[in-house]
């Protein structure tokens, strides 16, 4: 078998940052994924489960009721390593494009409720794991992801390490 696009990344040099991981073509659209690493892959200790979890409700929610993104909006969800989200987007877009309305998402975290039962799909009925979420740690990933990708944009962070 191939190995799958997402495992030729460079994992030793990935830095955190907003990388695009492949352009896909459904008929005359182009549907790009980015890879928004978090942490750094076996250098640094993986997320938590409860903090992505929110970060998960949380993202998808404001993505897709942010006006200019949401008809773009397909997906936003963890990466299974736990050190990151993909998101993809409607369009052949490059990282710099989306570093505003990622911007805008992360502030939307930091900013939220510090409530858990204030999380959009807080419940029993919405949410087949509803218990594990943990604002706070959705907050710290946040903050961490805004000082080290978002305000320390450089090319590293935005273009995947050969």
């Amino acid at each position: 078998m191939n190995k799958i696009a997402s495992f030729t990344v460079n994992h030793i040099d990935l830095l955190t940052g907003i990388y695009v991981s492949r352009r896909d073509r459904l008929g005359e659209q182009v549907l790009t994924t980015f890879d928004l690493r978090f942490t750094r892959p076996n250098v640094e200790p993986v997320m938590d489960t409860a903090g992505i979890h929110t970060i998960e409700h949380l993202g998808a929610t404001f993505l897709r009721n942010n006006e200019e993104w949401k008809d773009r909006t397909i997906y936003f969800g963890p990466m299974g390593c736990r050190t990151g989200f993909y998101v993809i987007f409607a369009g052949d877009l490059e990282s710099k494009d989306i570093v505003g309305v990622i911007g805008e998402m992360i502030d939307f975290i930091i900013n939220f409720s510090d409530k858990e039962c204030d999380i959009p799909g807080y419940s029993p009925r919405d949410c087949g794991n509803y218990l594990d979420n943990n604002v706070m740690e959705a907050k710290t990933y946040a903050r961490k992801f805004k000082a080290e990708v978002l305000d320390n944009l450089c090319p590293e962070r935005l273009t995947y390490p050969e």
